[in-house]
């Protein structure tokens, strides 16, 4: 079935209209102004066509696409001598920065985020329309998603990988997901920490391990649900890509699924790490041990094939951008990184169609201009080379070039 992209041209609810880079990775200085429509950069491998997308990535709360440390941020050149004397106290030139301006329905909002300009390994900074703001904040303007390589062995890599990568989907709807999460991880060390060090003291123990009970049993219950939701939107999308079956394994996860109440299994989780620790054992049942197990063709996805694999890893991305749209009424901003040369050329139309039918801003990425021929002169074509960027004009009407004259890096 082809899927023909003119069909699908609906107004950006959410988009960036102009991005500036200063000293991100392999870019020294760039400014990019941004039309309608979906984006696509084209370049060699090691051009920086990822760079950009990380950089779009930290828009949103979030290590960004890669979850690199914030050091490795800054401008290639500078990477290896990361020296505060070019960011004298007072200097408020950070070492590397991106700003965006964001159109939405309600408008135009300028945000951006930077290294703090004393301390490099500090958490980001971030500003929201020239006033300074929390990443959480940054979460209620933009939405990005995205699927990269680096995803591509997701299902057969560690659990841990999944649950990860479910806990960034769940953030979209429950910003309070990744507070639960952090606090999780923070009072399972503590718990570690202190059953290392005997004697312990009881009542804190007892205190760390009803907080991993109850914010690990919240934890569970926000995966469910994302992934239930995820298998209902991919069940209804008119779309060649396989369907999402699948629910979450683990036996807290199980109990969740029957209907057992949250307090009962919170008591459970209680009794056993009791029980455990009497027995010299530390370990506690929790979060960490589900795991997402989804199936292809009456297996487990473990079985499939690698573009098997690929395509159903595009239909959770997809069906998660879709419920935004469905349940929050937008779409975010949706970073495809070398995905299409993977793809035959009836999936690749059939992903252009899809995703221009998404109401949300896309970007591609590709060393190969010809896999995105199907866009045409929907698409803005941008060349990547080594740190620079250049609008592709041939890709373009003439009405369309004036929009993106501004343009320059």
């Amino acid at each position: 079935m082809q899927y023909p992209v003119a069909d699908y041209l609906p107004s950006n609810k959410l988009a960036i209209s102009q991005l500036r880079l200063e000293r991100f990775r392999n870019y020294p200085q760039c400014q990019l102004d941004i039309g309608d429509g979906p984006v696509v950069l084209c370049g060699p491998n090691g051009a920086g066509k990822t760079n950009l997308m990380e950089a779009i990535s930290l828009l949103a709360p979030g290590r960004g696409l890669r979850s690199a440390p914030k050091t490795a941020f800054f401008y290639q050149s500078e990477q290896n001598r990361i020296d505060k004397s070019d960011n004298q106290p007072g200097d408020d030139q950070p070492a590397w920065s991106v700003f965006a301006q964001i159109a939405s329905s309600d408008g135009f909002r300028h945000i951006g985020t930077a290294s703090h300009p004393e301390n490099p390994e500090a958490s980001r900074i971030v500003r929201i329309d020239d006033k300074s703001a929390s990443q959480s904040q940054l979460g209620e303007i933009c939405a990005v998603s995205w699927l990269t390589p680096q995803m591509d062995g997701l299902f057969l890599g560690a659990a841990s990988q999944r649950r990860r990568f479910l806990d960034r989907l769940s953030m979209s709807f429950d910003q309070a997901h990744a507070g639960r999460v952090s606090r999780f991880e923070k009072a399972w060390r503590q718990r570690n920490k202190l059953l290392s060090e005997p004697p312990y003291d009881a009542a804190w123990l007892s205190g760390l391990e009803q907080i991993l009970a109850e914010t690990g049993v919240a934890i569970l219950a926000t995966r469910l649900q994302l992934l239930s939701d995820l298998c209902m939107v991919s069940e209804q999308m008119d779309s060649p890509f396989p369907r999402i079956s699948g629910h979450l394994d683990g036996v807290l996860a199980r109990m969740l699924s029957s209907g057992k109440p949250a307090i009962d299994i919170e008591d459970v989780i209680i009794e056993t790490a009791k029980q455990n620790r009497q027995a010299g054992l530390h370990g506690m049942p929790g979060p960490h041990e589900s795991d997402m197990h989804l199936e292809f063709s009456g297996q487990h996805v473990c079985h499939a094939s690698t573009g098997e694999q690929k395509a159903l890893l595009i239909s959770m991305v997809l069906a998660h951008a879709q419920l935004q749209h469905n349940r929050l009424s937008l779409a975010p901003i949706l970073l495809l990184d070398d995905v299409a040369a993977h793809l035959d050329e009836d999936r690749r139309s059939a992903l252009f169609g899809l995703c221009a039918g998404l109401d949300s801003q896309i970007w591609y990425s590709g060393a190969d201009k010809t896999a995105f021929s199907a866009l045409g002169n929907n698409a803005q074509f941008i060349a990547v080379e080594q740190g620079s960027l250049s609008h592709q004009a041939e890709q373009h009407d003439t009405a369309h070039l004036a929009s993106l004259a501004g343009s320059s890096c």
